[in-house]
């Protein structure tokens, strides 16, 4: 007699993000989501930016022989 076969089926809990995003989806509206996503983007921008200015500024004062009062 063959052996029965038995299928299991794995379905993968959705991640904090995938949850978040179907909120969104529910409370939002198309254009709200974009822009919302558009305001994060622009955020993380200005947090790289900054940082790219302080490392510059203490190569700068690294070369010109001062220390950085910031640290």
């Amino acid at each position: 007699m063959p052996a029965a076969s038995t299928h299991v089926r794995v379905s993968a809990l959705p991640s904090v993000t995938d949850t978040l995003r179907a909120v969104e989806a529910l409370f939002l509206g198309a254009g709200q989501r974009t822009a919302r996503r558009n305001a994060w983007t622009s955020v993380l921008e200005d947090r790289r930016r900054a940082k790219d200015r302080v490392e510059a500024q203490h190569v700068l004062e690294a070369a010109s022989g001062r220390t950085s009062r910031a640290t």
